[in-house]
């Protein structure tokens, strides 16, 4: 470890320079990033003092294609962004976990116990709760834990459809993976961990993907086949080959109770399943599926069919899509991202809500992208749907100019224009 101040002088001379642009890409955004790490190091120093410090970062996440299918055993493709959480910390030894995270409200210190921290349900939806299910669920697996002070600051912005909630549950986890236990854990092990601790201390359920993208890094397939056991391997694909930014667009909807929307999914999915005697889609032949199709809709509604539909071809354009990229076919990629859009609005029918159909800001902002983009890049609903964000792939040259043009409709600093790093969560310096 060095001493904050040191650090803070190695940024100055330069020393850090190759580093910044390893995680970052963008020549555009180094001076910023180095000014940003050298502000959080003198808030650091300003709150705690002049101590030896380690610096750890997790990556926002993008999910890349395989929408609405790991609830049916299926597979998935998701990176991680050059946008981050990057926290300052240095060890303590009285066992107690203090935080500050640049604006937001003051988190309690969390005292460690041998006894572990109990799940407290009023708690839960803080970050205190997130601090609790971690530190317990590295004392239940029979990890090291101990106290930190740590001061934090974000770029991945919250509901901006990058997870800033996995993150922070993968980078308190890194923390402790790094600072007690020499950096051991798999990246793997860690989004488990950071998981556990979303579902049952933060009280929010989710898959492993949004945890093991920010933990693993890079792009990564995920096949859902054995959900207790997914197969989850990083892809060695560097994107800045293909010269293309990725654009994620928050669309400003009003944020609306839609969990009848996401359930009516997954249901109606399983009613097709059911149809033939399973539980999940991914049971199914798809050439028997479709075979069925008459009859079945004496018993499974026209849309349950539909979202059935758009599950079989999202499956299979998984492999496409990687395919084309081991094949260094970023044309072919592209292809196949704006047919998995069109399957989402067509089939799957994710893009706004059947309650509210008078209100549809993501329809709006696709067709918008689409008039803006014309030959210059391909754009999907993101995320889970029904509100939120747009993803777009856009080439670099013109990626300025589609977030000029987008902000026009959807709102100032709607646009969030990021690259696909190759790092997961990771101890910095």
């Amino acid at each position: 470890m060095k001493k904050a101040s040191k650090i803070i002088t190695g940024f100055n001379k330069g020393e850090y320079k190759a580093l910044i642009k390893d995680l970052y890409i963008e020549d555009a955004r180094l001076t910023k990033q180095k000014n940003r790490y050298v502000t959080a190091l003198k808030k650091f120093i300003e709150l705690y003092g002049d101590e030896e410090v380690e610096i750890y970062s997790a990556p926002g996440r993008s999910e890349i294609c395989g929408m609405h299918t790991d609830h049916q055993h299926g597979k998935m493709l998701a990176c991680s962004v050059n946008r981050d959480i990057i926290a300052v910390v240095t060890p303590t030894d009285d066992n107690v976990v203090r935080l500050v995270s640049e604006g937001f409200p003051d988190i309690r210190p969390i005292t460690i116990s041998k006894a572990g921290l109990k799940l407290a349900f009023d708690e839960q939806g803080t970050t205190e709760s997130l601090i609790k299910g971690i530190v317990s669920q590295f004392q239940k697996l029979g990890y090291e834990v101990g106290g930190f002070k740590a001061y934090i600051t974000s770029e991945v912005p919250l509901y901006s459809g990058m997870s800033s909630s996995a993150a922070i549950e993968v980078l308190l986890a890194t923390i402790l993976n790094g600072l007690y236990n020499s950096g051991s854990i798999s990246s793997l092990i860690i989004a488990q961990i950071a998981q556990y601790a979303e579902n049952i201390y933060f009280g929010k359920p989710c898959g492993l993907m949004d945890q093991a993208a920010c933990a693993i890094g890079g792009l990564i397939k995920i096949d859902f086949k054995d959900p207790k056991k997914p197969l989850i391997k990083k892809q060695m694909i560097k994107f800045e080959q293909f010269n293309h930014s990725l654009c994620i667009v928050d669309t400003k909807d009003v944020p609306a109770n839609l969990t009848k929307e996401y359930r009516a999914i997954i249901e109606e999915m399983r009613s097709v399943a059911k149809y033939f005697g399973k539980e999940f889609l991914r049971e199914v032949d798809e050439n028997e599926f479709y075979e069925h199709i008459i009859p079945m809709r004496k018993v499974c509604s026209d849309r349950a069919i539909l979202r059935a539909m758009h599950f079989y071809s999202e499956e299979k354009r998984v492999n496409k899509e990687l395919k084309a990229l081991r094949d260094g076919n970023f044309n072919e990629f592209k292809i196949q991202v704006k047919r998995s859009g069109n399957s989402s609005f067509e089939y799957l029918q994710n893009v706004y809500s059947s309650k509210d159909p008078s209100h549809q800001n993501i329809s709006l902002a696709i067709c918008m992208s689409e008039k803006i983009l014309k030959d210059k890049g391909v754009v999907r609903v993101h995320g889970p749907g029904f509100e939120g964000t747009i993803q777009v792939f856009v080439e670099n040259d013109y990626a300025r100019k589609y977030k000029n043009e987008i902000e026009k409709y959807m709102g100032k600093h709607c646009c969030y224009v990021t690259h696909i790093r190759q790092q997961g969560a990771m101890k910095v310096i």
